[in-house]
């Protein structure tokens, strides 16, 4: 776990739109995004004005309020003089989102002689530099250090699990750093989990098998842990994208054209390599030589909107020179290089493209939908279908076909629980007749599923559809269920193995016989 610090602005976007509009310090100021308190000042909250309060409510305790609309663009071009600042004594800066920077502490520490003449020395610069009010935190792993800021704490090193321990699992659901988990949070605190040690203590298959892939990463910041795990795709250097801007770039209107178009062209290699960019480098370069470059930090994937997002925001940041004081200033030429660099890559799965790309999506969709018509009036209106997904134990259940143009509509709710429910992910091929199986232990005895739904033996050789056994190299399970036993024995137990060749298959025993149901690609 690499020791991170974390300079975090309060309230960022009201310290922006205040800045903007040139308001009084002592004035009460609330950011509405739908109608809805998303961020207030410290005046605000004194008169009672709360996030996720309706903007009439927020006005009627506080009749003095100034209410300002969310507006990302100018949050990130205001921060961008506070980011620099931090840049002038740390290396390395990264930013979270406009309000948030990091930076590893490793570096400040050894040069200032220890971390808390660190924070000191950046919350001063931050205040002489911009007149901003700050607040660092320090600890392992990026999560932890963002919840230390919030307190203005350094956690001990190796101490992060023992500072998140008592803090509520709602410091699991932070959509301004992209994680959106108030359902999970919601279902935790009613299963009597409140508090990150909690959730924590429960084990990571267990969560796996419950709650799914995005529980597992949440689950994983709980026991102090970095969200994925550190075994990450070095992004091969042919990725990098760079573009020579001719005429300069010297407006904000034509830095978002330049950063649309090349944020496409940017995610569609990536995307060619079965790649998601998470950490971002974007590099300009103006005709007098300067240069500015920042890495922008995301907990989910960038999509191409989010990478245009993110270059907009530098460039309009630099171009608009908020700040002179900061080192740099505002460019002296037009921006003539433009260059984006995949710092950090994880695997792509988790998106997937448009499978029409034409002149819009709705368009696009448009013309798909035509031509799925006319190919049902060709062959029948049963000849094409559309995957719905619902609920169930396994990965036949959840998934029906319904016909083009029928209403999409889940048979089975997927919400509710579903015990002995298979884990993600699911197979990539589900056969419409299993294929018979055998599973051997390693003395050659038959394998089977005991009354309390444990496996006989370890399951050493597995044989298909006649054919002649094979090595298992992993397993996992077995997943029993116990369905409908008031009409019928439905008792039933999967079996994920992995076999040489890395063959990956999903087996299924059922009244005292295995069958291969699944392949996983």
């Amino acid at each position: 776990m690499q020791r991170m610090l974390v300079v975090w602005c309060p309230d960022w976007p009201v310290t922006a739109a205040s800045a903007a509009a040139r308001l009084a310090p002592h004035q009460p100021v609330a950011v509405v995004e739908a109608n809805r308190v998303v961020a207030c000042s410290a005046q605000a909250r004194a008169e009672g004005v709360r996030r996720g309060m309706k903007r009439r409510d927020a006005q009627g305790r506080c009749p003095e309020l100034v209410v300002f609309p969310d507006d990302p663009v100018r949050d990130a071009r205001l921060f961008e003089p506070v980011a620099a600042a931090v840049e002038e004594l740390a290396v390395g800066v990264e930013i979270v989102r406009p309000g948030v920077v990091a930076v590893p502490a490793r570096g400040p520490a050894s040069y200032f002689g220890a971390e808390e003449r660190a924070a000191e020395r950046l919350i001063d610069q931050v205040a002489d530099r911009t007149g901003a009010e700050c607040q660092v935190g320090v600890a392992d792993g990026l999560f932890a250090a963002i919840l230390a800021a919030r307190r203005g704490v350094l956690v001990p090193p190796d101490g992060s699990r023992e500072f998140l321990a008592p803090l509520s699992v709602r410091e699991l659901h932070r959509p301004a750093e992209g994680h959106h988990r108030a359902d999970l949070v919601d279902l935790l605190r009613r299963l009597g989990l409140r508090t990150l040690e909690a959730f924590a203590q429960v084990p990571e298959k267990d969560v796996s098998a419950r709650f799914g892939a995005d529980a597992v990463a949440a689950h994983r910041l709980a026991r102090g842990q970095q969200e994925r795990p550190p075994s990450r795709r070095k992004p091969p250097p042919e990725l990098a994208v760079t573009e020579e801007l001719d005429p300069p770039v010297e407006r904000v209107d034509a830095a978002a054209f330049v950063a649309r178009t090349f944020a496409d062209a940017f995610h569609a290699g990536l995307a060619a390599h079965g790649l998601a960019c998470t950490r971002l480098g974007i590099s300009a370069v103006t005709a007098n030589g300067e240069e500015r470059t920042r890495v922008w930090r995301c907990a989910e994937p960038l999509t191409p909107g989010g990478i245009a997002d993110r270059v907009r925001w530098q460039l309009d940041g630099w171009l608009s020179g908020a700040n002179r004081q900061t080192q740099g200033g505002r460019p002296t030429a037009g921006i003539t290089l433009l260059r984006l660099e995949p710092v950090e890559v994880v695997e792509g799965h988790t998106l997937q493209l448009d499978l029409w790309r034409g002149e819009g999506r709705a368009e696009a969709d448009e013309r798909a939908a035509r031509a799925m018509v006319h190919v049902q009036g060709l062959l029948g209106p049963d000849a094409v279908v559309t995957p719905v997904l619902g609920g169930g134990r396994d990965p036949n259940e959840e998934v029906r076909l319904v016909p083009w143009g029928d209403e999409r509509s889940p048979r089975r709710d997927p919400d509710p629980p579903w015990p002995g429910r298979l884990p993600a992910p699911s197979p990539a091929t589900v056969f419409a007749k299993p294929l018979p199986a055998k599973v051997f232990d390693e003395t050659g005895a038959r394998v089977d599923i005991s009354g309390r739904h444990e496996l006989t033996g370890r399951p050493c050789q597995v044989s298909v559809d006649g054919g002649r056994p094979r090595r298992v190299r992993a397993w996992a399970g077995p997943w029993a269920t116990d369905a409908r036993w008031w009409t019928e024995p439905c008792r039933r137990a999967r079996l994920q193995v992995l076999l040489e060749e890395e063959t990956a298959l999903l087996l299924v025993l059922s009244e005292e016989r295995w069958t291969v149901e699944g392949i996983y690609d």
